[in-house]
């Protein structure tokens, strides 16, 4: 009988097995009609471990390298790869797959002082939430101001909402900027904000328990269902600082190498299983 295990051995990045397929021999006495089902069976095996070691390495690369590019953005979380095991029906048989999911790494970055009074880092797991065209998004960028019809934004222009929506302060910026006396605006750990001494508002601070129910909306910003928003009054604000990205340039270099080498091995791992796939057809049309 055919053992499968002959051909596998195991190697790891990341905490994910991936197999790597030794090529072997075909011989000749092997090659017969009796054991010529269990080898096509082991063939096709192998080729699907080989495709879904392949889709995972590059979805691994992907993710890489879209930390790296973040690795300055402020706020920016980073993702990891993991492998989740899903059911499908193929050919009226039910198979199980390995399918290749990212998730948001919670990783507290490093909190920068900025001295600016509008600049805002979170410590904890939560998110300011704003909003924009699109709807609300979860963000940990911080570094916010007043736009001109006085409603405090992100950097990208979204509205920071706080417990009773979006955040207006038309008398800050008459105070500051508008003849009148300067205002003072601070704001608690809890993100209660004071103008002046006086409660004016709070800022919305939400986390989402299940990191796999986020979901990217470009560099700084990610969404989940609401149902999974829940108020977070574990995280603490800190008012002139904003926090700086999680990522690690080096431990995501030294990834990048290992999955660039496991990639070309399975790219030689695929080529040998097709080799020895044609000899075999070869040798048994001498039968």
């Amino acid at each position: 009988m055919v053992r499968k295990q002959r051909y596998q051995s195991c190697k790891n990045i990341g905490g994910i097995e991936f197999e790597s397929l030794t090529p072997q021999p075909v011989r000749p006495d092997f090659l017969n009609q009796r054991n010529n089902e269990a080898f096509e069976d082991i063939m096709i095996d192998r080729l699907q471990a080989q495709m879904q070691a392949m889709q995972m390495l590059t979805k691994m690369q992907d993710v890489t390298a879209n930390n790296l590019a973040n690795i300055n953005t402020p706020g920016f979380k980073g993702s990891n790869v993991f492998q989740k095991m899903v059911q499908q029906r193929i050919d009226g048989q039910m198979v199980t797959k390995a399918v290749p999911q990212q998730q948001v790494d919670m990783q507290q970055g490093v909190l920068e002082p900025t001295g600016n009074p509008l600049d805002f880092g979170i410590k904890g797991k939560g998110f300011f939430v704003v909003e924009n065209q699109e709807g609300a998004q979860l963000s940990r960028d911080g570094r916010m101001h007043f736009n001109s019809n006085g409603f405090l934004v992100d950097e990208n222009g979204s509205r920071v909402m706080g417990d009773a929506g979006p955040i207006h302060m038309p008398e800050y910026l008459k105070a500051t900027g508008r003849g009148g006396n300067e205002a003072s605006l601070e704001v608690a750990d809890d993100g209660t904000i004071r103008l002046d001494g006086e409660v004016f508002d709070q800022l919305r601070i939400v986390k989402v328990e299940d990191t796999s129910q986020l979901e990217r909306k470009g560099s700084n910003y990610l969404s989940a269902p609401e149902e999974v928003m829940v108020d977070d009054p574990s995280s603490k604000i800190m008012q002139g600082y904003y926090e700086s990205s999680n990522v690690d340039p080096l431990n995501e270099m030294v990834d990048m190498m290992k999955t660039t080498k496991m990639f070309e091995s399975q790219q030689r791992a695929m080529t040998s299983t097709d080799q020895m796939m044609g000899r075999a057809t070869q040798e048994l049309g001498k039968f």
